[in-house]
């Protein structure tokens, strides 16, 4: 039986699917909000409300789980960039590290009061080609 068993498949294996929702999750951290078609908008705000309450945690624990989740690999500072780093200049990074640190520095401390429901979708129309309902999926 498959009792709570809940996942939407989205048309694609496994590990298509968690990368596919990884991206996803990198994307909507990074810029705020992102259109998306409305089946992987609802599949996105389950993993996106798990990771915010992951970031308002702020352990080293939480870190390492939203850096798996997130599927971000560990890329070393070459020493002149690890400089660079270090006086300030966070160019050198390269987006994932940028997502991490947006994820737990702001948007964890934007929702530190809040219990819940931090995204919203918002439902547009439909897309040319195969007629998919399109939304926009953001942080509230």
């Amino acid at each position: 039986m498959r009792h709570a068993k809940r996942s939407f498949k989205v048309g694609r294996t496994v590990s298509h699917r968690r990368c596919l929702i990884a991206n996803l999750l990198k994307s909507l951290i990074e810029h705020g909000r992102i259109e998306t078609t409305i089946v992987k908008a609802k599949e996105l705000r389950r993993h996106a409300d798990k990771m915010v309450t992951l970031a308002k945690k702020n352990t080293l624990a939480t870190k390492r789980l939203a850096k798996g989740r997130l599927m971000i690999s560990h890329n070393p500072l070459s020493p002149k960039e690890a400089k660079a780093a270090k006086a300030g200049d966070l160019s050198v990074y390269n987006t994932d590290r940028k997502v991490l640190n947006k994820l737990f520095g702001e948007i964890g401390q934007r929702y530190m009061e809040r219990q819940g429901g931090y995204t919203r979708i918002i439902k547009l129309d439909t897309q040319k080609g195969d007629n998919a309902r399109k939304c926009l999926i953001e942080f509230v």
